[in-house]
């Protein structure tokens, strides 16, 4: 926590008044979400959570972190494009994870038929955390590269603001005026409508993939309404509309109930659990089309957790990305120690490793949408269970990061009004666009900072851990 701080943390009756004005400009903002007890209505609705106070970032990581973000938009889109290496990474795991194999079988249905697909669309995020050394300096580290779904680009717009406003209550304008603007919104709309106009069809629609459980409908509708202003059609629907409603042409247009779908923005697709038969074949079918998928199911593949494991190996990105050290550097330098379990010495050795000192560790399974992640002794009970098993290997382990705490206020609908210790997540959100082998836009468009108290070692916003938050450069 930045200085400036810790005299606004001490002073009660402050922080009260200032966590009710905060609380009705969330609110006016339009920083919303719908309830868990209704989550498919919006007549009752609350604030998305969020701190009280804007957390310290060092600037340099912050730029460090914008830096590199369209070097690893270049990077998820090699990956995505190479067979030979999704095959040859995601081997060992598809034998013993069968989400991942039930992708990977469409991905190679796909390959085989020839692709539909001339124009490609990456919405990515790639999410960091600020290790702190023995000497007490930082360094940036990534955490994982979110290649579907990446979500809060909406509702992170709006977080600003308010921050703006409530530093400004505890009289602190001059700090109030350093708060970056940031509108992820209008950035993954930019990169959206460039697919659609690059499709070539005035009359189709952008088609939102959308939950059968819609709570953080606010954050998707930031986005929707900046297709809508610059007049392009937007629908909602769900696998299951796909499935009774899609169809292809002879030239493998996409139509759903009629209209023909020039882009598919994926908010759903990531959780195994929603997947049944009806699912799996709308999701071969979307595949199948011509429509710009966001993300196509390779790239899909490439957010995996084995493919980021294997891309920290030494060669992996000179292969990828060659004739490019400066951008190879600049990724580099951001990742975390990160380890195969799959069978094998290499692989034997680092279980053991993480069995004898799991504080060290964590445990990711090949999973989206966070609270997946094992640590500590959950870590080590499931490495005991699994070390002697093929089901190891869709797991990977990586260096735990151990970022500095800071006191702040977590400001949550029904909840009391407490201090907790807590750690930042940032995420940078990066659009690029390819028609052909054409790379047409590649930019970072905005950021999301995330924050949760230090009792909770995973979870994001959706999962009800993590709040938005907002950097406050130091």
């Amino acid at each position: 926590m930045a200085a400036a701080w810790q005299d606004v943390v001490r002073d009660a009756a402050a922080v009260r008044e200032a966590a009710a004005v905060a609380v009705d400009a969330a609110l006016l903002a339009g920083g919303l979400m719908r309830t868990g007890e209704q989550p498919n209505a919006s007549d009752v609705v609350n604030f998305a959570p969020f701190t009280l106070l804007p957390s310290a970032v060092p600037q340099a990581l912050f730029e460090q972190a914008y830096a590199v973000q369209q070097d690893f938009n270049l990077l998820v889109d090699a990956v995505s494009q190479n067979k030979e290496f999704l095959e040859q990474t995601l081997a060992s795991t598809i034998k013993a994870d069968d989400f991942t194999a039930r992708l990977f079988r469409i991905y190679m249905q796909v390959l085989e038929e020839g692709l539909a697909q001339t124009v490609f669309l990456g919405i990515n995020r790639s999410d960091y955390m600020f290790d702190c050394g023995l000497d007490g300096t930082a360094a940036l580290r990534q955490i994982e590269i979110n290649t579907i779904a990446a979500s809060f680009g909406g509702l992170t717009s709006r977080t600003a603001d308010v921050h703006r406003l409530v530093l400004k209550v505890l009289g602190k304008t001059e700090e109030a005026s350093r708060l970056l603007p940031n509108s992820p919104a209008k950035g993954l709309a930019l990169g959206i409508a460039k697919a659609w106009e690059l499709y070539g069809s005035q009359k189709a629609v952008v088609m939102f993939l959308v939950e059968e459980v819609q709570r953080n409908i606010f954050d998707q509708r930031c986005v929707e309404n900046e297709l809508w202003n610059r007049n392009i059609r937007v629908v909602r629907k769900r696998f299951r509309d796909v499935f009774e409603q899609g169809s292809l042409d002879a030239s493998r247009r996409l139509y759903v109930d009629g209209q023909e779908v020039a882009v598919v923005y994926y908010r759903e697709g990531y959780m195994p659990h929603i997947y049944n038969q009806q699912s799996w074949e709308a999701r071969l079918l979307l595949e199948r089309s011509r429509a710009v998928k966001c993300p196509d199911i390779a790239t899909q593949l490439a957010g995996t957790k084995k493919v980021q494991q294997e891309l920290s190996r030494l060669g992996t990105l000179e292969k990828l990305l060659p004739g490019q050290p400066e951008a190879i550097a600049r990724i580099r330098a951001t990742f975390a120690g990160l380890y195969s379990l799959d069978e094998g010495e290499e692989g034997d050795r680092i279980a053991a490793t993480a069995i004898a000192d799991p504080n060290r560790f964590v445990l990711k399974p090949q999973r989206e949408g966070g609270g997946n992640n094992l640590y500590g002794e959950e870590l080590r009970e499931v490495l005991e269970k699994i070390k002697d098993s093929p089901e190891r290997t869709s797991y990977i382990l990586m260096d735990k990061i151990k970022p500095q705490p800071a006191p702040n206020y977590l400001l949550r609908a029904h909840s009391p009004l407490q201090v907790s210790e807590c750690i930042s997540e940032l995420g940078i959100f990066g659009v690029y666009v390819r028609q052909g082998q054409k790379l047409v836009l590649n930019r970072a468009a905005g950021h999301l900072l995330r924050t949760k108290a230090i009792e909770h070692a995973d979870g994001g916003v959706a999962a009800g851990v993590a709040v938005l938050d907002t950097p406050y450069l130091v």
